[in-house]
């Protein structure tokens, strides 16, 4: 699976952005995705993810109620909008995809080591 992540860029706080993540290599319908975000100087964290069928959507407590996930299997891509940016939101930001079918836990679908494929990562920053 290749992973070609886009969108990111400068936004000042309270604004939004929408990140696509476009998917190659691999029947796209059949893969759980992920977005996880890394700061300078920080460990990688979980984001959201998104269910092979989009019905399932999973966030961490940070974006709840800013950032929503979903995804077109038709065009082999998943998005994040972000809104109401904050500059603790300023990361790169990756999507990435398990290479087999995820459990429907929060605990499985939020852990690094659950995604074997991983995009180059797009910057997001978010001036005060």
């Amino acid at each position: 699976v290749q992973l070609q992540a886009s969108g990111g860029g400068l936004v000042q706080a309270g604004g939004s952005l929408r990140l696509s993540c476009a998917a190659s290599g691999r029947t796209f319908s059949s893969n759980d995705m992920g977005w996880f975000r890394q700061a300078p100087g920080k460990e990688r964290e979980f984001v959201s993810a998104i269910s092979r069928g989009g019905g399932g959507t999973y966030y961490a407590d940070s974006v709840k109620g800013r950032f929503s996930i979903s995804r077109d299997n038709a065009k082999n891509t998943v998005y994040l909008q972000m809104n109401s940016l904050k500059p603790e939101d300023t990361a790169v930001y990756y999507c990435a995809a398990p290479a087999a079918g995820l459990s429907g836990s929060y605990s499985d679908r939020s852990a690094r080591a659950s995604y074997d494929y991983w995009g180059q990562g797009t910057q997001v920053t978010v001036s005060s």
